[in-house]
């Protein structure tokens, strides 16, 4: 099997991705649809109502993480998995028999979103960490990159078949679709071989068990340095949700189709990047930095968009580079963290990138509506660079990055006419080497 599918070799990994392509496409479905109705239906156009939603939706995941990473590492992530799915599918289909009956108001909307995001906040860490049960350590980069992969793949499916839904037959049903691809994940982690699974040793059982997780970060500065820089990138740069929806909605005065459309276009460039990064055979922290500068240009490029088409153009390379930050970032705290705390620095991980949207969200949505979706778009991009700025600096500062100047001489001729005349041409490039880090 080709390197860049090597985790798929492994039958209980390939069960999980096909499970998690299923359930990605409802998900993917979903945000659509609860977007589309809180922006158009509940509100007249409130961006500042969508990233509340966004906010209720991620902001448990913040203050949950001490528990669930905890959680995560000393329970069954199997079993803790099936409780989660169950919960989020009767949560959309109560939303979903709340909109299709017409009863469904705003409030009800932000109360289900935070529900949604409390089950996320144990969802969410268990998933990430229970990659690490189903393939060995050799291949668990390329298996987190490739569930990058499948995530995004359902994002070229999920967004269109909302967008087209959502015209069709109403916001609704779409929720009651997403409700049913959560089954697809109970019947995977049914049919999983539990004697196929990675061992792994789980953490003591201890009062101070997330307080451990944290004094194993202090030891870290390398994921410290991952955590700041997601964090910053959270808060300001993947608001896409946000971006996408009023952008369409605002600046093109298009419907729920082109929203859709839209998404899935992005999402072409988010799995090319999750794709390259399935390459690579380790995960490195000047890509995480590289990445969110390219994601910082690829903002600016959707808020200079003249029009639909050109905005879109720009979200497949904002979609790439996004990625590409995200699964290398995640592959390189889950390889690098010792196998006793991965439950924990997971949850911590998760918290601050998802974390991030409470803050990030509102604030973005306030300046859409007075400033407009384009200014919003600007913002973005300044902390992204921001992030990537912190990034570089901390490399130059703690020397995990050398600057290697190098300086070539180049022969050049000149002719002119009858005569000729030769020099040569001295340039200097600058070359990064990074350091090899260890896992403690």
């Amino acid at each position: 099997m080709s390197a860049m599918f090597r985790a798929l070799g492994v039958r209980n990994y390939r069960l999980w991705f096909a499970g998690t392509l299923v359930s990605s496409v409802g998900l993917w479905m979903q945000r659509i649809a609860q977007d589309w109705l809180v922006l158009t239906e509940l509100t007249d156009d409130d961006a500042s109502a969508v990233g509340l939603t966004m906010a209720l939706n991620f902001g448990p995941q913040l203050l949950l993480a001490p528990f669930a990473g905890v959680i995560t590492d000393r329970v069954s992530r199997r079993a803790l998995l099936v409780v989660t799915q169950i919960a989020m599918a009767v949560l959309a289909v109560g939303l979903g028999v709340l909109t299709v009956t017409g009863v469904v108001e705003l409030w009800m909307v932000f109360g289900f979103a935070l529900a949604l995001g409390i089950a996320s906040a144990f969802d969410a860490p268990a998933r990430q960490a229970f990659v690490s049960d189903l393939v060995p350590v050799d291949r668990l980069g390329n298996a987190v990159a490739l569930g990058a992969t499948a995530f995004n793949s359902a994002r070229l499916i999920g967004p269109a078949l909302a967008g087209l839904l959502v015209a069709a037959i109403g916001t609704g049903w779409v929720f009651f679709i997403n409700a049913a691809t959560y089954l697809a994940v109970i019947l995977v982690l049914g049919l999983l071989r539990r004697d196929d699974f990675t061992e792994r040793r789980r953490s003591p059982r201890s009062a101070s068990g997330f307080r451990d997780g944290l004094r194993y970060l202090r030891k870290r500065p390398d994921i410290r340095l991952v955590l700041v820089v997601v964090f910053l990138i959270g808060i300001f740069g993947l608001n896409f949700a946000l971006f996408l929806a009023t952008m369409v909605r605002i600046e093109f005065e298009a419907g729920p189709e082109a929203l859709g459309i839209v998404s899935s276009i992005m999402a072409v460039g988010s799995v090319i990047g999750a794709l390259l990064s399935a390459r690579r055979e380790r995960p490195r922290l000047r890509t995480v930095t590289i990445a969110g500068a390219g994601l910082a240009l690829g903002l600016v490029a959707c808020a200079a968009a003249p029009n639909l088409v050109t905005f879109a153009a720009a979200a497949v390379v904002t979609g790439f580079a996004s990625l590409t930050m995200l699964t290398t970032a995640n592959g390189y705290v889950q390889t690098m963290t010792s196998p006793a705390f991965r439950g924990r620095v997971m949850a911590v991980y998760l918290a601050v990138l998802f974390g991030g949207t409470p803050i990030g969200a509102p604030l973005l949505g306030a300046i859409a509506n007075v400033a407009g979706p384009r200014w919003a778009l600007l913002v973005g991009a300044a902390g992204c660079l921001l992030a990537a700025v912190i990034a570089a600096a901390f490399f130059v500062r703690t020397r995990q990055v050398r600057l290697r100047f190098v300086r070539r001489v180049w022969p050049l001729r000149v002719e002119y006419g009858n005569s000729s005349f030769g020099r040569e041409l001295a340039t200097t490039e600058i070359a990064i080497v990074e350091a090899e880090t260890t896992k403690v």
